[in-house]
């Protein structure tokens, strides 16, 4: 298997993978989807919401505060499994973005969090416009690693390594930013952005288990390095970088709004 890589569904289709995206990822999208209930002025639920490529329900749940009833799809099937659990109120199916499996004119809001990067948008933003209700709102959102603390660059220091050790996958899919949203032909268009940067204090132990979801870690322990033997690494040097208090990791990204024209 040295030197194979896995596509980006055969990363994230993984028992691994789909217990540590639910168990272990920090909670970054409760407080994006406080802005957009702030930004979209709701005093109230909207009836629908679908969450496009949802994982394992963690980007789902958070909807709960601006919708009665809310749906996840996602194309990595083994991510589903956790969803009942991760978000037991909400509703959940296989799907893809570039064929939705929802009715038309059915959804108020569409949100998704990074799952655009690999997704066909020629198809994607078309089924976008078929399933949202008249008046509905199409928010895609994505933010970095946590890899900064506040001030020192200790961190920084210490992911750089851990890429370097451990490699990201080779093909990161088409880069998407606010700038790039809404073109001409899309159907849809931007009518607000904004960059953020949220904080959470993590211990070194939490901030472990994250990064050990990472795919460069999946596609590691697919070329045949031991997990064992990365988080005894990760572990080990993540002690001199934490110094056993807890800190304020830094996630960093950008949430837009688009609207059918």
């Amino acid at each position: 298997m040295e030197g194979l890589v896995l596509s980006k569904c055969d990363l994230y289709n993984t028992s691994a993978m789909a217990a540590g995206y639910a168990n272990s990822r920090p909670a970054v999208h409760p407080r994006i989807i406080e802005m957009v209930r702030q930004r979209l002025r709701l005093t109230r639920r909207l009836d629908c919401a679908l969450d496009v490529g949802c994982g394992a329900g963690l980007s789902t749940r958070p909807l709960e505060l601006i919708a009665r009833h809310c749906v996840g799809i996602e194309p990595a099937e083994a991510m589903l499994k956790w969803s009942s659990r991760v978000a037991p109120n909400a509703s959940f199916a296989v799907g893809a973005a570039e064929a939705l499996p929802v009715r038309s004119h059915s959804i108020d809001i569409i949100t998704a969090a990074g799952s655009l990067n690999y997704a066909d948008l020629s198809l994607f933003f078309p089924e976008a416009a078929r399933v949202l209700a008249p008046g509905g709102v199409l928010v895609i959102y994505d933010f970095s690693e946590g890899r900064n603390f506040r001030g020192p660059v200790s961190l920084d220091t210490w992911y750089s390594e851990f890429l370097r050790r451990y490699p990201r996958p080779s093909g990161s899919g088409h880069e998407i930013s606010p700038e790039s949203l809404g073109s001409p032909g899309s159907g849809f268009r931007l009518s607000g952005h904004e960059y953020f940067e949220i904080g959470l204090r993590l211990n070194p132990d939490s901030y472990l288990d994250y990064v050990m979801t990472e795919t460069n870690v999946a596609q590691a322990v697919w070329n045949g390095v031991s997990e064992r033997e990365i988080r005894a690494w990760c572990a080990g040097t993540l002690a001199l970088v934490f110094q056993g208090e807890a800190r304020e990791v830094l996630f960093r990204g950008y949430v837009a709004w688009l609207v059918a024209e």
